[in-house]
């Protein structure tokens, strides 16, 4: 057990930036993240739940669910095991949002506020081949936005490799300390200077109740145990593979990371076959 929480636990999360005690940890995420898109001035949590409009509809349960008080719409989400239609998954959060404002009657013109969502994902996934990518309703022959009342932010932490000293920005900065904080014996020279010191005294697992530490407990097991089923198969795989070629053992590995639902790009790419042999071993099981 680290000093400090994992951050990208669902429990670990939500306990950073998911409470009104820590709002301001939020705010000053979204600031650095948008930069200088947009000014997010003051932010209220809203309720996570939202109840479908009709029984084809499913209840969502965001991580995270804030308003500007302009009345932008801020959905914060970590994501940790890879999910097939995540992207599709993403767009909903995004529609549902947008289909809530409308308004019954003629008086309604159709304005709408804009909705971001803001998405940490913690596996890699096609098309998404670096750790930040920024998706806009935009003109696709000159790239230029069309509307930007709609707006994903995917950062993809595989991707992101920069040490201590590489890190210049304050967003470079946030994404090593969250990336890394479960590892940290102590506060980082940085940290004490800005809000990093807050969010390192929010993230000290000796201040959790028994409560709050149970469930953090539980969380990481099942965080742990999802990542330890992927390199265990990754490891195996390569091992054995070295001396036979397509063995059972990479069998294996293609087979679990498919009933995972990953997708062929996907396992070729953590198993290093090419998608041909993925699909031929797949065809074999």
């Amino acid at each position: 057990m680290g000093k400090f929480m994992n951050p990208f636990t669902d429990v670990g999360f939500k306990h950073l930036f998911g409470r009104e005690v820590s709002k301001e940890l939020l705010l000053e995420l979204l600031r650095v993240i948008l930069g200088d898109e947009r000014s997010v001035k003051r932010i209220s949590l809203l309720n996570k739940e939202k109840i479908p409009k009709s029984l084809n509809q499913k209840v969502i349960i965001y991580d995270i669910l804030c308003e500007d008080e302009d009345g932008t719409k801020f959905i914060v989400e970590i994501q940790n095991q890879y999910q097939d239609y995540f992207l599709d998954r993403a767009l909903y959060y995004l529609c549902r949002m947008i289909d809530e404002q409308g308004l019954r009657g003629s008086a309604w013109n159709y304005e709408i506020y804009p909705v971001y969502g803001i998405f940490f994902l913690n596996f890699k996934i096609a098309p998404l081949s670096k750790f930040r990518t920024d998706v806009i309703l935009a003109d696709r022959e000159t790239g230029k936005m069309v509307n930007g009342k709609m707006r994903h932010i995917y950062l993809s932490l595989p991707y992101f490799i920069k040490r201590e000293e590489e890190c210049e920005t304050d967003f470079d900065r946030w994404m090593y300390l969250l990336k890394n904080m479960d590892s940290f014996e102590k506060i980082p020279e940085y940290a004490p200077k800005s809000v990093f010191g807050k969010i390192l005294e929010v993230a000290d697992v000796a201040s959790l109740n028994e409560e709050e530490r149970w469930e953090y407990d539980q969380a990481l097991k099942h965080y742990r145990d999802y990542n330890n089923t992927i390199h265990s198969s990754y490891r195996q795989g390569k091992e054995e593979g070295k001396a036979e070629g397509k063995s059972e053992a990479i069998r294996q590995m293609v087979q679990n990371m498919q009933e995972m639902g990953m997708d062929i790009a996907s396992i070729a790419q953590i198993a290093r076959l090419s998608e041909e042999e993925v699909k031929i071993i797949l065809e074999e099981v």
